[in-house]
């Protein structure tokens, strides 16, 4: 039992910079987009700079996984693959 739980904390602790390295990655594609003034809705432009704000923030915070899904948003609404 002791190695399943010490095999589940390294995968977990080898899985994090992996999750920070899509966070960067993610920003670094919204900004790109962000640059290029893409034809989106006031609403949109709002949406999108508040999820990546809020992605960016969460990456600081340690919380990976969460911002990554928060950045997918707004990169859904940028059109950005």
């Amino acid at each position: 039992m002791k190695h399943v739980i010490l095999a589940a904390a390294l995968t977990m602790g080898l899985a994090s910079p992996a999750f920070a390295s899509n966070c960067t990655k993610s920003m670094a594609e919204i900004d790109s987009a962000l640059a290029k003034n893409p034809q989106l809705s006031a609403e949109q432009l709002a949406e999108v700079t508040a999820r990546r704000a809020e992605g960016a923030a969460l990456h600081d915070s340690g919380k990976h996984q969460e911002a990554v899904d928060t950045l997918a948003k707004a990169t859904e609404i940028l059109g950005v693959e």
